[in-house]
């Protein structure tokens, strides 16, 4: 016997990658738990009896010759079916996006970060040269679009594109795939996401804001992480982690980041016991690890051990750093942004730094007794620095907020350097020299 299985709290990539691996495993069944997203129950409760599926209570495990895991690595996240762990001769094939360092040993295994496991299974079937149908068509790209944030995400690549493009080439229904990933919110909806709003603490870490909220809901929360996501984005913070009791026993948490690179959430979750991405992810707790204050204090502990890592602005910034006096005539400032081919100085010097000038700011000199003025006259006082351990997204989004397009790099009380929006625009394009 052939079973297909997937992880707990099913999401609709691993339903349709599961539905995808049918098509690749010929006369293999699906299995897939009770405890799936909403959404995902939704569209079982109309789509079930199209796709060879079963729950974990109806597959004979003695029969089981060959295991194909889909979305995870782990063996304690398939629920029932882990009792497969041990079984001698089983052949495993593991596909899955996520590397969360799982147990699950595999004789085949296709496990790349790409931003969905569907776009893997895509890449197979095309491969094959093979047509779908528009529903499953319909089905894979609900996963691809859900894991990728319509395409949006930072994990995103090329190929999840490439995946999208073909399952719309072979029918897939963009106005089904909105109903399943875009359900009208109810009352329920609303009042939970005022709560998170209402409870909300906000902590920083390494110059990021993070908001934690605890709930205590009365019953089960449909769409709690499409909630999430929408909490984040209302609040403006870097990273949101939302605490639900469900029980007595158990609570959930669940991540959602602005930016992977900035905060990996899959990391954080993977340390409470779940998983997921850099951008999301989530972790069921239970027994003594459940109780909410205290999964929150175990919650910010793992946050405070992170390490942001990778480029910084000290990597982009300029030094040394061009600086005038306050007295410098604005003819001198304009001859030297000309002969350093440079758009902004600096007013004061690298321990005290008074206002900066830029190029813009020569179009205010509008007669020419003007260029005689110094520069004190026309410079900007009030100037943002940044420390040098900050991150290229986190200064571009200040630029953005602040519309401006330079700013001075401060350490231990003086100016080291300066990052401009060009810098910014050459990193984030791919644009540094070798």
């Amino acid at each position: 016997m052939r079973v297909i299985a997937t992880h707990r709290n099913t999401d609709f990539d691993a339903l349709a990658s599961v539905i995808g691996a049918t098509l690749l495993y010929p006369n293999a069944v699906g299995i897939v738990s009770k405890s799936v997203n909403t959404n995902v129950a939704q569209f079982l409760s109309t789509h079930k009896t199209a796709f060879n599926l079963v729950l974990p209570s109806e597959v004979d495990y003695d029969r089981v010759e060959q295991l194909i895991v889909v979305d995870t690595d782990q063996w304690r996240r398939l629920g029932r079916v882990a009792v497969l762990k041990d079984r001698e001769n089983l052949e495993i094939s593991l596909w899955d996006h996520h590397h969360n360092g799982g147990d699950i040993e595999a004789s085949f295994r296709c496990q790349e970060p790409v931003g969905a496991t569907v776009t893997l299974l895509v890449r197979e079937m095309k491969r094959r040269g093979m047509d779908l149908n528009p529903l499953l068509s319909t089905v894979m790209l609900i996963g691809l679009y859900e894991d990728t944030g319509h395409l949006s995400y930072p994990s995103t690549t090329a190929e999840d594109a490439a995946a999208a493009s073909y399952l719309l080439a072979n029918g897939a229904d963009l106005n089904v795939a909105s109903f399943f990933l875009n359900p009208p919110y109810e009352d329920v909806q609303r009042n939970i996401l005022f709560a998170m709003i209402k409870n909300t603490e906000q902590m920083k870490h390494n110059h990021l804001s993070i908001g934690i909220s605890v709930l205590h809901p009365d019953k089960k929360v449909p769409m709690l992480a499409a909630i999430v996501s929408m909490y984040r984005r209302i609040i403006n913070t870097d990273a949101v982690f939302v605490i639900c009791a469900n029980d007595e026993q158990s609570s959930t948490v669940i991540g959602r980041s602005r930016n992977g690179d900035f905060i990996d959430v899959g990391k954080i979750m993977r340390r409470l016991g779940g998983g997921g991405h850099p951008a999301a992810g989530s972790a069921t707790c239970r027994n003594g690890d459940h109780q909410p204050d205290l999964l929150k204090k175990r919650l910010v502990e793992v946050i405070r051990e992170q390490k942001t890592g990778g480029i910084t602005v000290a990597d982009l910034m300029s030094f040394p750093v061009t600086f005038v006096t306050n007295s410098t005539p604005m003819f001198e400032v304009r001859d030297l942004m000309q002969d350093q081919k440079i758009r902004g100085v600096l007013v004061g010097n690298e321990d005290h730094l008074e206002g900066i000038i830029v190029l813009w700011d020569l179009k205010k000199l509008r007669m020419d007794k003007q260029w005689n003025s110094p520069v004190k006259a026309f410079m900007a006082r009030k100037v943002t620095t940044i420390p040098p351990d900050l991150k290229p997204g986190q200064a571009a989004q200040l630029m953005i907020r602040k519309n401006i397009g330079h700013l001075p790099v401060s350490h231990d009380g003086k100016i080291i350097g300066i990052v401009t929006r060009t810098d910014i625009i050459t990193y984030f394009y791919d644009l540094l020299p070798d």
